[in-house]
């Protein structure tokens, strides 16, 4: 009887990771914040082929993964220094990866119904920096580190689904006279923009994560 007990221990540990977002620093939303100009500099523009944002979602069965395409997007720096700047996600274009073609396809459109994104009403969504602070003051070690090489604390206004909400997280940020490039890895509460689809604990198997993980690509060609 009691060589059971590990095994039964090790199914509820690995039940309990695959209800959980992947590891990363929560953008925490609060109240939207005022934009300013930042002062006049170089503007680099968004390389659309070269940039992206993944997507990770959860549930107790596993995870699913997927990516956006940007659609548009630029970074303005001054003094060698990020100041500005805002992108959008195309989301029709969601897709799902981890699947055979069928699934994905299944599975992108389900997320593209009113269920969740409701891409026909809200077909992007946007990012617009608010401010960029060199380091990580403010947030713990154990965020710091779960972004390995991280420059800088990035704040803006996060707009999904027709809410905005202002969300604050590490980067790396690197550049030089030609391109500016900034790569983000976090997870945000869907709930927060009124994502409320499969939130409920009590569906079991059925329930749907609401910590969400994002992975930003982004490469500014000036």
């Amino acid at each position: 009887m009691n060589s059971l007990f590990p095994i039964a221990a090790a199914s509820l540990l690995l039940f309990a990771a695959c209800n959980n977002a992947p590891e990363a620093p929560k953008a925490n939303a609060t109240d939207a914040q005022a934009v300013t100009t930042p002062a006049a500099g170089k503007t680099y523009t968004v390389d659309v082929a070269q940039s992206s944002v993944g997507w990770i979602g959860t549930k107790p069965t596993g995870k699913h993964n997927g990516t956006f395409m940007i659609k548009d997007g630029n970074l303005m720096a001054t003094d060698n220094a990020v100041t500005g700047g805002q992108f959008t996600i195309d989301m029709a274009s969601i897709k799902a990866l981890d699947q055979d073609a069928e699934g994905n396809t299944k599975l992108a459109g389900h997320l593209s119904s009113p269920d969740f994104f409701e891409v026909a009403k809200y077909p992007t969504s946007t990012f617009q920096i608010t401010e960029v602070k060199p380091g990580i003051a403010g947030l713990t070690d154990v965020d710091s580190n779960l972004l390995k090489g991280a420059t800088h604390t990035v704040t803006g206004n996060f707009t999904m689904k027709g809410v905005t909400k202002s969300i604050t997280f590490p980067a790396k940020v690197t550049m030089n006279p030609t391109e500016v490039m900034a790569d983000a890895n976090f997870n945000i509460d869907r709930t927060q923009w009124g994502l409320i689809y499969g939130n409920d604990k009590g569906l079991g198997d059925k329930f749907i994560n609401p910590m969400v993980n994002l992975n930003i690509h982004l490469v500014g060609k000036g």
